[in-house]
Order: C-alpha cells, then structure tokens, then sequence
C-alpha cells in the first residue's frame, strides 16, 4: 500500500519524538520504504531528524540521507558530526556519495572521505571528486562488474559473487582486457547456459555503447533514452573501463532540465525551491518581471505613438486586449512545440523548408478560424464592419507573425548555445504584444486612411 502522509500522521509522530518514544517510532519506520522516511524526516527541523535518522540501521539512514533534498540535506549534516557522516557513507553508492559530500564545507569534506572505513569506497570517492557534476564523469558510479576477457564461466562467476557486495544492482556484467579496456559485455542469462570451462571471450558481445568522463549529462541522458539502457559504461580518452551510469541518475538529470525548462519558461533565471529564503526566491523572480515592466512600459509608450488614431475611433481601444493577448498565446504555444522537439532530437533538431511550412499551415488554418470568429461576433454585436475587417486581418497577421517569431526564436537560440527555452517566457510574449500593436494600428491606418 502507498504511504500518504497528512497533517494526523506528522502531528502524531513529532508528539512521539518529543516524547522519546522510540519503540512505536522504530514501529511505524519499520513499515516504511526508505523514500517515505525521507518525505518524513522532511517535515522536521533538523534537531529532530537527527533523532530519528539515529534510531535506523545505518543503511537505511544512509538511504534516507541520499533521498532527502539537497537544501535540506545541508542543513540537517550540520547536526552531525564527520564520523557519523563517514559511517552512512560507506552504505552509499560513490556517485551519490560524492554529491553528498560535496554539500559539506571543505574541512568537513576531508575528514569524512579520510574517516571511511572502505578504503576502496574512499577511493572511489576521491577519484570522482574531481569531475564536474554535469558530465559523465560527475554522474557514474565506480561500483560495477568486471569480468576478464581470458575468465572462465566459473571464475566470472565467482568474481561476479566477490564484487557484487558492494554493488547494489547488477545490469550487466562489462568484458575488458589485462589493460581494463572495454572490449564489450556479456548477459547473465548466456554465462549461466554455457559450460563451466567456457571461455568469456567466447560468449561476450563486442558491440556495446560507452560514454566518455568528458560528455554532458544531458547528451548522455539522450543517448541512454534513444538506446533504451538501463544502464552505461564510462571510459577514458584511451578506453579505459571507469564506472557505469545507471538509469537512476539519469532520470535526476531529465527531471532537472525539465524544472529548469518550465522555470525559464515562466520568467524564473535560477533554481527555486518552495523551501528557499524570501530573498532568493524573489532574486529568480524579479529579472523576468523586470523584463516583463518594461516591455509593458513600451507597449504603454507605443500605443502613445496611435494617440490620435484612438481619439478619432476610440473603439479601436476595445480590441487591444486581443490583438496582444492572442499573440503572446499563440508565441508560446509554437516556442513550448519547438523547445519539445529539440530536446527530443525530432523534427526541429533538422529543421527544414518543409517543417517550416507545415507550422505556417497549421497558423494559416488557426488564423481564419480565429478572424473568422472576431468577425462574426463584430457582426452580431453590431459593430462597425470597417473596424471589424481591422481587427480580423490584424488578428490574421499576428496569428501568423506570433507563429513565424515562435519557431525561430528558440531555433536562434539553441543554434546560438542558449537554452532554447528563454524563447518561450516573457521574452516573446513582450516581443509578440508589441509587434501585435505595430501590426494593429498599421492595418487601421491603410484601411481608414488615417
């Protein structure tokens, strides 16, 4: 059954850390999986998380440590002291253990790497330490198995069973020579239906895709999502067998991008969280808005520019609402399309004449379904025909414009090096309303000759 915690559970389990209550605390813990803890342990401040984290096995707090949010996490590892650190990281895997580590103050950082007692987890620790969170190198794991390209089944077999205690699941079993270079891989199911005696080298599957330390996370993720890998291997420039990117870390790296992508997209510049400070959540916030004021203050000025057209048919003012509305609408619509598609590696990755016209055509259908509703509504509501001609062929053209502006900016921006998704925030909305109004008051002008 799926845990839900509600107001009831939390107010019952902090009364009963309050009251030290440890044996129904351990009770209630017992029946729940690690993740549930952690959404637990969250709700406390971090004295109290402390406490609790304390009353688990060392495994499961290790579990419970590595789920909680980074922010959070921060805070509560204050409360301990390095030792206690180091013993919840020995349960952890080294790429986990190094974001974990890497959250702690630099004296900190040293006594606990120096205070883990499996000296082949420190290691691993320090050689991943180096590499930069948001390439290859930064998101493996060490921990993996290895079998020699001149092993028997038996001895693989063996080695599997040495080297799986400190890997916590096994995807696949990688082939490399006296060197540690990659040649390949080799499945579970084929060592367990061969002969003992059976060379490895007879039975292992040269074809395989590796990564190098030095590629992004987000290019490795759309590799690991083309291929449909559970899990993929890390080499040197020279071929060297390094670590193993599982399926876990990567789905970390999409649901990031996707936060940052629909951030950028709603005008926030920077990581927020519901949890951060006033100050920091109002720094991510306010460059947009900023944007947004001026671009609001020229439209303002732009209008001012039409102040007699207005004095002379004041209802033109009616419609300006729509005219900037639709084509704000309609931007982000095509841009969010687009920013899909490109992270997606589809149609846009490539885009040609071809796709270009289908989007036109899809803007050419909306645009008269659009006009073609203004009109006649203008009709119904007894309107000037003259203005009502105005607001649909200026609706038309925005349609088709805010389209045009929507498919191109991010396309710029991503050929540019820029996250494509600038393209679908205020940026193009402000750029659509005032390019709606030039197109609005144009289109008055030729047809009253104004």
């Amino acid at each position: 059954m799926q845990f839900e915690l509600t107001e009831e559970y939390l107010d019952s389990f902090i009364q009963a850390v309050d009251a030290r209550k440890n044996s129904w605390i351990r009770e209630q813990l017992d029946e729940l999986h690690p993740q549930d803890i952690s959404s637990v342990v969250h709700e406390l401040d971090s004295v109290h998380s402390k406490y609790v984290i304390k009353l688990l096995e060392n495994e499961t707090g290790a579990q419970v440590i590595r789920e909680l949010d980074s922010e959070y996490r921060k805070r509560l590892l204050k409360e301990f002291n390095p030792d206690e650190i180091a013993a919840y990281i020995s349960f952890i895997d080294s790429d986990d253990a190094v974001d974990i580590i890497n959250e702690l103050p630099v004296k900190t950082k040293e006594e606990v790497i120096s205070l883990v007692d499996n000296k082949e987890k420190a290691d691993h620790i320090r050689d991943l330490i180096h590499y930069d969170e948001d390439c290859a190198g930064g998101l493996m794991a060490k921990e993996l198995i290895r079998a020699n390209l001149n092993w028997s089944v038996t001895q693989c077999i063996e080695e599997i069973r040495r080297q799986s205690r400190n890997v916590s699941r096994i995807h696949s079993v990688y082939v490399v020579d006296n060197l540690d270079k990659l040649l390949g891989i080799v499945s579970l199911k084929k060592m367990l239906l061969a002969d003992d005696n059976t060379l490895i080298a007879d039975i292992y599957e040269p074809e395989i895709i590796a990564v190098e330390t030095f590629i992004s996370a987000e290019e490795v993720s759309q590799i690991m999502e083309k291929y449909d890998l559970e899990a993929i291997p890390v080499v040197n420039v020279h071929g060297k067998l390094l670590g193993r990117i599982t399926i876990d870390d990567i789905v970390d790296v999409i649901k990031e991008r996707a936060e940052q992508d629909i951030q950028m997209m709603a005008g926030i510049s920077g990581p927020a969280e519901d949890d951060d400070s006033v100050w920091t959540l109002s720094k991510v916030r306010l460059p947009w808005l900023i944007i947004g004021m001026s671009g609001g203050m020229l439209g303002a000025k732009f209008i001012g520019l039409f102040e007699k057209d207005i004095s002379m048919i004041p209802a033109m003012a009616f419609f300006i609402p729509l005219i900037t509305a639709t084509g704000g609408n309609v931007g982000i619509q095509t841009s969010s399309v687009v920013v899909q598609s490109l992270a997606k590696e589809s149609g846009y990755g490539s885009f040609n004449f071809a796709s270009f016209l289908k989007v036109l055509i899809v803007a050419l259908i909306n645009g008269i379904a659009l006009s073609s509703l203004v009109f006649g509504l203008n009709m119904i509501l007894g309107e000037d025909t003259k203005l009502a001609i105005i607001v649909s062929t200026a609706l038309m053209s925005v349609v088709l414009l805010a389209t045009v502006m929507g498919t191109i900016t991010p396309l710029v921006l991503d050929k540019l090096g820029y996250n494509p998704a600038l393209a679908a925030g205020p940026f193009i909305t402000t750029a659509n309303d005032l390019l709606g109004l030039a197109i609005y008051f144009l289109v008055a002008q030729s047809l009253y000759h104004l």
